[in-house]
C-alpha cells in the first residue's frame, strides 16, 4: 500500500534555522518541496551565504572526485575530523590521488594501443628496414583485408607516381585481422600516395596520441616495452591505489558526508521562503513518523511554529510516494522497481504481485526436480545476504547489495515452493523421471471424480495419482480453460480498481469508461461459454433461448458497455474491447509455455531413461549425464521466458486497464543526517 502523507508548513527563526534543519536531519522524516515566497518573502539562494555555499560544494565534489579516483569502498566509520581541517586532508589525499589517476590513465592507453597496434608496429618496423629514419623517403601505413584492394592501390600508384614508389605487405598474426602494408616514397610525393589510398578506399594507418609521427622502428620498440612492462606497471599503481584508499578512505568517507549535510542545509535555505527575520519550509511527512517530528519540534518552543494539514487521496504530483507493505511482500517491491512509482492517491500493487507472481512462475515450471534447483539457488542467495556480501556481477558490470541478495533469496525461494507445489499436481520430477519410477500414476477413476473426464487406456500403477496432468492429449482443453479463467479473473479485477480509484477521484469520465469496459467484457465471456469458445457464433438460437441466464448476462453487459462509450464519449472502446478479450487470452500463455518446458524437460528424462534400457548399468552413468545436461540447457533456454511471461501478465495485462502507467509519482526522499549529529558527538 501507499503511505498515507501530511502536508507541513514549518516556520522559523532566520537566525536560528541552521539548528532546526539540522533537527530536522536528524528526525528523517520531512520530505522536502519548494515555496514559492509572496510579498515581504523571498525564496532563492541568499547573497550573504553564496560563498559558504560555494565553498562547501567545491570541497564536496573534490571529496567524491577523489573517491572515485582511488575507487574506495566504505568499510569502517570514523569520526570525522574538525572542519577547518578539511580542506588540508582534501589536498593531501586529493593531490596523489589525481596523480594516480593519470598515470594509471596514460598507461591504460598505452596497453591498448600496445595490444590493438602492436602486432601492427612491428611487421611496419621490419617492412621499413630502417628507412623511417630517413628524411628524403617517407613512409605510408595502411591496412587492408583483401588481396583485390592491394591491387587497386597498385594501380592507383602507379597512375599516380608512375613508378617512383615501392609497395610491400606482410599478413599479420593469426590473431589480428587483415594484412599490413608500406609505401615507399620521396617526401615530396607523400601526398599523392596518400591519395592513392583513398582512390583504392583505403586508409592511412595512424597511431594514437603520442605515438603518432614516431618512426616506425622506435614506436615498435616502445610498444613492445609497454607490452612487457605494462602490466607490472599497472599492477604497482593499482596497489598504490589501493594501499592510499585504505589508509585515507574511512576519514574521506567521514568528511564527504560531512560536506554532503552541510550542502543539504543550504538546499533546504534554497527551497525555502524568507523574509527578513523568518524562514519557512514546505513538505510532507507520513502519518507514521508525525510523533517523532512533532518531539523534535517541540523542542525549540516558540521559536519554531509549524501546522499540518490532511490530504485527500487525489491525484498529486507534488505528494511524495513511501510504499509501506508487510515484511514478506517488501521483497517483491524490487520487482515492481522495474516501473516508475504510482502517483499518490493511486494503488500499489506489490501485494498482487508478491502472491501471484511465484504463484503463475510456479504454474509454469511445475517441476518439484526444477523447483528443488531454486530453493537450492534462493538459499544460496539467502546465504549470502545473511553474511553481508554481494555479488559482483562483472559481466553486467553491476552489484548485488547484501539486501538485494537477501529479497532475491526470498523471491526465489517462494518461487520453488510454488514449483514444487505445482510439481505435485502434474506429476513432474525433472521431466517425467517420477512416472518412469511409477512414484506418480494417473488415477483414471480420481480424473472423473475431479474433473469429469474418461481417461483412455488401462489403468497405471503408482504411488501418488496425478491431479494436472498438464501433458495428457484429454487434459489440454481441461488446463486451457482454467488458464483463461485466470485472465478473466484478473482482467475484470484490473476494470474493478479502475472504477475505484476513478470513484475516489471523482473522474466521471475514467469511471463511466470502467463500467463500460466492465459491462463489455462480462458480455464478451458470456458469448464465449454461450458459443463454446466461438465454434457457435453464426448459430441463430443461442441467441435467442433466454432459458439460459448467461444470454441475459451477456445482453447487460452489452447494454452497459455502450451506456459506458456513451458517457465516456470513448468511442474507441469498441476497438478496446476486443484488446481486452486479447488480454484474457493472453494468460494462455501461461499454459502454452509450462507445457513447451515440460515437454524438453520430458526428453531430456526419456534420452536418459532409454540409454539405461538398452545398455544397462553403463547406460545409467551416460544416460544420467546426457539427461543432466539436456534438462540443464533446456532450463537455460526457457528460464528467461518462465519469469518474464509472468510479469509481463502483471505489467501489461493486469496494470494497464488500472491506468497505472499514466502517471507516475515521486519517491518519498526524507531529509537525512550522513554523520552522527552534533548531540551525539556530545
Amino acid at each position: 500500500m501507499i503511505n498515507t502523507m501530511q502536508q507541513i508548513v514549518i516556520a522559523t527563526r532566520k537566525q536560528g534555522s541552521t539548528a532546526v534543519i539540522e533537527a530536522l536531519q536528524d528526525a528523517g522524516a520531512l520530505h522536502l518541496v519548494p515555496v514559492k515566497g509572496a510579498d515581504v518573502l523571498q525564496a532563492g539562494p541568499q547573497h550573504e551565504e553564496a560563498d559558504s555555499r560555494r565553498e562547501s560544494e567545491r570541497l564536496l565534489a573534490r571529496a567524491e572526485t577523489t573517491l572515485t579516483e582511488l575507487g574506495a569502498t566504505r568499510r569502517t566509520a570514523v569520526a570525522v575530523p574538525a572542519e577547518q581541517d578539511w580542506p588540508a586532508m582534501l589536498d593531501e589525499v586529493a593531490m596523489p590521488a589525481a596523480d594516480l589517476a593519470k598515470r594509471r590513465q596514460a598507461l591504460d592507453g598505452d596497453l591498448d594501443v600496445a595490444r590493438t597496434y602492436g602486432d601492427a608496429a612491428r611487421a611496419l618496423s621490419e617492412l621499413a628496414g630502417g628507412l623511417d629514419q630517413s628524411r628524403r623517403i617517407s613512409l605510408v601505413p595502411f591496412l587492408y583485408q583483401k588481396p583485390e584492394e592491394l591491387a587497386a592501390l597498385q594501380a592507383a600508384l602507379q597512375d599516380s607516381l608512375e613508378g617512383r614508389f615501392e609497395l610491400s605487405n606482410r599478413a599479420l598474426p593469426q590473431a589480428a585481422a587483415g594484412q599490413v602494408g608500406l609505401i615507399a616514397t620521396l617526401t615530396i610525393d607523400r601526398d599523392a600516395a596518400r591519395a592513392a589510398l583513398g582512390k583504392a578506399r583505403l586508409g592511412e594507418l595512424r597511431l594514437p596520441g603520442r605515438f603518432d609521427g614516431q618512426p616506425l622502428s622506435e614506436v615498435s620498440r616502445e610498444l613492445t616495452r609497454i607490452g612487457r612492462e605494462g602490466p607490472g606497471q599497472r599492477d604497482a599503481l593499482e596497489r598504490e591505489r589501493a594501499s592510499l584508499a585504505e589508509k585515507a578512505g574511512p576519514t574521506l568517507f567521514a568528511v564527504r558526508d560531512a560536506l554532503s549535510d552541510q550542502v543539504a542545509i543550504h538546499d533546504v535555505q534554497n527551497l525555502s521562503a524568507r523574509g527578513k527575520y523568518s524562514l519557512v519550509m514546505q513538505g510532507y511527512v507520513p502519518d507514521d513518523r508525525i510523533s517523532n517530528l512533532k518531539t523534535t519540534l517541540d523542542r525549540f518552543g516558540d521559536a519554531v511554529s509549524y501546522e499540518l494539514h490532511p490530504l485527500d487521496k487525489h491525484h498529486n504530483a507534488e505528494v511524495p510516494v513511501e510504499l509501506k507493505n508487510s515484511k514478506y511482500s517488501q521483497n517483491f517491491e524490487l520487482i515492481l522497481g522495474m516501473l516508475p512509482l504510482p502517483r499518490y492517491g493511486n494503488f500499489d500493487p506489490t501485494g498482487i504481485i508478491s502472491f501471484f507472481f511465484p504463484l503463475f512462475f510456479g504454474f509454469i515450471i511445475a517441476d518439484i526436480g526444477y523447483g528443488l534447483l531454486f530453493f537450492v539457488l534462493g538459499t544460496w542467495f539467502a546465504t549470502k545476504a545473511a553474511r553481508q556480501q554481494g555479488v559482483n556481477l562483472s559481466a553486467m558490470n553491476a552489484y548485488l547489495t547484501p539486501t538485494t541478495m537477501g529479497r532475491l533469496g526470498v523471491i526465489i525461494r517462494t518461487m520453488s515452493v510454488w514449483s514444487i507445489f505445482w510439481g505435485f499436481l502434474t506429476g513432474e520430477f525433472l521431466g517425467n523421471l517420477a512416472e518412469h519410477l511409477h512414484i506418480f500414476y494417473v488415477n483414471h477413476a480420481w480424473m472423473q471424480s475431479i474433473w469429469g473426464i474418461t481417461v483412455p487406456g488401462e489403468q497405471e500403477s503408482g504411488l501418488i495419482p496425478i491431479v494436472f496432468p498438464r501433458l495428457a492429449s484429454y487434459f489440454t482443453n481441461t488446463a486451457l480453460i482454467i488458464t483463461l479463467l485466470m485472465g478473466m479473473v484478473f482482467v475484470l479485477w484490473a476494470w474493478l480498481i479502475r472504477v475505484q480509484l476513478a470513484t475516489r477521484h471523482g473522474d466521471r469520465h475514467h469511471l463511466w469508461e470502467a463500467i463500460g469496459m466492465l459491462g463489455g467484457l462480462v458480455g464478451l465471456i458470456s458469448l464465449g461459454f454461450l458459443s463454446k469458445g466461438g465454434n457457435n457464433l453464426t448459430q441463430g438460437s443461442i441467441y435467442s433461448d433466454f432459458s439460459s441466464p448467461l444470454l441475459i448476462v451477456m445482453y447487460v453487459g452489452f447494454a452497459v458497455f455502450l451506456l459506458g462509450m456513451v458517457m465516456s464519449r470513448v468511442f474507441l472502446m469498441i476497438i478496446e474491447i476486443l484488446s481486452q478479450g486479447g488480454n484474457i487470452i493472453s494468460f494462455a500463455r501461461l499454459f502454452a509455455v509450462g507445457v513447451a518446458g515440460a515437454i524438453l524437460a520430458n526428453l531430456a528424462t526419456n534420452i536418459g531413461w532409454g540409454l539405461y534400457q538398452n545398455i544397462g548399468i553403463l547406460g545409467i552413468i551416460i544416460g544420467v549425464l546426457l539427461a543432466l545436461l539436456v534438462h540443464a540447457f533446456a532450463l537455460a533456454i526457457t528460464i528467461i521466458g518462465h519469469i518474464l511471461q509472468p510479469i509481463r501478465l502483471h505489467f501489461v495485462e493486469f496494470l494497464q486497464p488500472t491506468g497505472y502507467h499514466n502517471e507516475s509519482g515521486v519517491p518519498y526522499s526524507p531529509l537525512r543526517r550522513l554523520t552522527a549529529s552534533p548531540s551525539a558527538k556530545k
